[in-house]
């Protein structure tokens, strides 16, 4: 396999989808827990309406905390002009921009259909260049939505195009709601290569029916070098019915290693972050496996 690299979600959509809240002081741990364990690009908050996402209500503060960490390349999500602005303020590297793929989980995720997204990405492509931040477009729901059924793969290509017309440094495919498989990861991935054969990948998965790792390792194979993951594999998204479960950070870097491919992540550590995490949300258990049944060889 070739190298990959892991981006950490568990400070955004680790925590969005959960019910208790967790403190500012919290997430700044979370954060320097990460790097400790060696990651270094970390979706570090959303700059989303705190009304209706509360849990990114203190985005700015936890971007103050952790900015001038010199290990940390910071990522904000934004869904709009009001977001991209605030990360700028807040002083993140980079922002990832949402453009959903259906209509039906663009309107309730962000109150506008695709086409209107796309048009919003195009306007802030400019000013986030201009600003020193590096940008990333995810195709959310690129593998199913909960309101429109399925989403077919000329669908995403379509709207992959209207959006690299802006030059995304990167774009990624997320499987928001956790249906995808495979053979999917390879016809989408395919297809983007003959749109921008140059531009670098990243992937999105939950592990929601149990496909997800599976769906890392295909994307792998078909060329991306980036895959998002939550330590403890807590996230999911608060607009999609059922979205439980980004793949497990430390379940992630395990299978990388023993495949032969360096994570630069320390198992051990991510391991016991994820656990640490997990409880602290009100997990009985950590979705992620790692920390209960230990790394091999021992």
């Amino acid at each position: 396999m070739p190298d990959v690299q892991i981006v950490e979600v568990a400070p955004r959509d680790g925590l969005q989808n959960e019910q208790r809240l967790v403190s500012t002081e919290d997430k700044v741990t979370l954060v320097r827990r990460a790097l400790d364990a060696g990651l270094r690009r970390v979706e570090v908050t959303a700059f989303a309406h705190p009304e209706r996402v509360p849990q990114m209500a203190d985005a700015e503060t936890v971007m103050a905390e952790v900015r001038d960490d010199p290990r940390l390349r910071s990522i904000g999500l934004v869904l709009n002009r009001r977001g991209l602005d605030r990360a700028i303020a807040a002083g993140c590297d980079e922002a990832t921009v949402v453009v959903v793929c259906s209509d039906g989980l663009a309107v309730r995720n962000q109150g506008v259909d695709t086409a209107t997204q796309v048009a919003a990405w195009r306007a802030m492509a400019d000013d986030a260049r201009a600003a020193g931040l590096a940008t990333t477009v995810i195709l959310a729901a690129a593998f199913g939505c909960p309101f429109d059924g399925e989403v077919a793969t000329s669908r995403v290509l379509e709207v992959a195009r209207a959006v690299l017309d802006a030059g995304p440094d990167e774009l990624a495919i997320a499987d928001t709601i956790g249906v995808g498989v495979p053979a999917q990861v390879r016809s989408i991935v395919a297809g983007l290569r003959i749109l921008a054969p140059d531009l670098p990948l990243r992937a999105h998965f939950h592990n929601t029916r149990n496909t997800g790792y599976a769906n890392a390792v295909a994307a792998i194979e078909a060329g991306v070098g980036v895959l998002d993951a939550s330590a403890g594999g807590i996230g999911g998204c608060p607009f999609a019915p059922g979205a439980t479960g980004n793949i497990a950070t430390e379940d992630l870097a395990y299978l990388l290693e023993r495949s032969g491919v360096p994570s630069g992540v320390d198992l051990p550590a991510i391991a016991a972050t994820g656990t640490w995490i997990s409880e602290l949300v009100g997990y009985s258990q950590a979705p992620a496996m790692l920390g209960r049944a230990g790394g091999f060889p021992r």
